[in-house]
């Protein structure tokens, strides 16, 4: 005789990878500091990083949109030199075309 599974539907790939999905919910995978550099990168900043033997530095060799100039100036120079470190590596480094 046949046992009988309940009828809970097979979990999916994407909500085994994703818990949480398959509701609906997720949980947010994206750090502050990733969503700080993500919204800078899309008012057009052109900032980009260097990072050699885990030192981080930003070069800019064109101005930045006045938008996303004030956005570094009040969100992100204002970090903590580590928080700081930790935006600047989100950003495309200087080896990226």
């Amino acid at each position: 005789m046949a046992t009988s599974r309940s009828n809970v539907p097979p979990e999916s790939a994407a909500a085994r990878r994703n818990p949480g999905s398959a509701l609906g919910g997720g949980c947010d995978t994206e750090t502050p500091s990733l969503k700080l550099a993500k919204e800078y990168l899309s008012l057009g900043g052109r900032r980009r990083s260097k990072i050699d033997d885990n030192i981080t530095d930003v070069r800019q060799w064109e101005e930045d949109p006045p938008e996303a100039e004030r956005f570094w100036r009040e969100r992100v120079e204002t970090l903590s030199k580590d928080e700081r470190k930790q935006v600047e590596v989100f950003l495309p480094t200087i080896n990226t075309p």
